[in-house]
């Protein structure tokens, strides 16, 4: 279904639609002629509210999830509310004091960048009462040293130190006749050629000797070193980058009548590489996205709500993604402006 135009709407149902959906987003209820009629400034009867609730479920702005309830407003009502309504309100100076605070702080200490994107992630989600998600910036670390240790007759323990002091180790299965000599050859061979490389620009320069057959390996060590190569690399392509924070802030009061969404939701969370592509569709742009429910299959069952806003490195390139998960009745005039602020926090960081 298409969204309706604001234009469509009178006046009469715009107001009307805009008090019930910022009475939803208050309190999580449908909202009843009852209520909406207790407003002053609107000066209609609850009879003459009902007509106009009506009229705007058949648009399929709003619906009622009871026969005796009240209206809430759908997913297409809540992104035309999003779009074309909502009076989005700044963060306050606590807020903004509270986001710059543990991002500065870690800032300061001169830490790895992940620590000041997880402080980044936790402010958010204390603040929003959502999950604080980030995606890191996915850096290729500079390459020093290499090792095989024999685990048994088939594997081998295949070690990564990075420049930085980093060291990743990954089980590889060795290729037939591979004798301990072979895998110091293989060891050294990698350390001497490939030290303050990235695994990609060693991947490139391996393949290219390979390809002219300058390389000085053969048989089993070569194949040793290709096996290593390309379980590095491709470990660091399907690695999720994403930082989670906060989760048990999706479970208050107002879900317990809904545990099997947000049963569905925390499931969804624990597969970050399907989050990590979802915030990579926001990397191409310069302004905040909102996934509202269904409008992304991945949320399409837990009816959740994603705010992604980019943050840029010391060149001014869009290097990562901040937002929060949440319902789909939070508070976005609030929390919208809040994500932004954090992704520009986070950009002031990386100059």
């Amino acid at each position: 279904m298409s969204t309706t135009p604001i234009s469509e709407l009178n006046d009469r149902a715009r107001d009307v639609f805009r008090l019930v959906v910022e009475n939803y987003l208050g309190t999580g209820q449908p909202v009843g002629s009852r209520t909406i009629s207790k407003i002053a400034a609107l000066s209609l009867s609850p009879a003459s509210i009902r007509n106009v609730m009506q009229d705007l479920e058949e648009l399929g702005l709003l619906a009622a999830p009871h026969t005796s309830a009240g209206r809430m407003p759908t997913e297409t009502g809540l992104r035309l509310f999003v779009d074309g309504m909502m009076q989005a309100a700044q963060p306050s100076i606590e807020e903004r004091r509270a986001i710059e605070a543990g991002i500065s702080t870690v800032g300061e200490g001169g830490g790895p960048i992940e620590e000041a994107l997880s402080a980044a992630t936790v402010a958010l989600s204390g603040l929003s009462a959502c999950a604080g998600i980030v995606m890191v910036p996915k850096r290729e670390p500079l390459l020093r040293q290499f090792g095989f240790v024999p685990l048994n007759a088939a594997q081998a323990l295949a070690v990564l130190v990075g420049q930085d002091g980093s060291v990743e180790n990954r089980v590889i299965e060795l290729p037939q006749g591979v004798t301990m000599s072979m895998l110091t050859e293989a060891a050294n061979f990698m350390s001497a050629r490939f030290a303050g490389l990235t695994l990609g620009q060693a991947g490139e320069v391996l393949r290219r000797e390979l390809e002219a057959e300058q390389s000085a390996l053969q048989g089993a060590a070569r194949e040793l070193v290709e096996r290593g190569i390309a379980i590095w690399s491709r470990d660091a392509d399907d690695r999720a980058v994403l930082i989670v924070r906060g989760q048990a802030n999706l479970i208050d009061d107002g879900t317990v009548a809904d545990l099997e969404r947000v049963r569905q939701l925390l499931e969804q969370l624990e597969g970050k590489q399907e989050i990590a592509r979802l915030l990579e569709s926001a990397l191409a742009g310069s302004a905040t996205k909102i996934f509202i429910g269904s409008e992304n299959k991945l949320f399409s069952l837990s009816g959740s709500s994603v705010i992604a806003a980019p943050y840029r490195g010391g060149d001014g390139q869009v290097v990562g993604v901040v937002g929060v998960i949440g319902p789909t009745r939070l508070n976005y005039a609030r929390v919208i402006p809040m994500v932004d602020f954090t992704a520009q926090t986070l950009s002031r960081l990386m100059r």
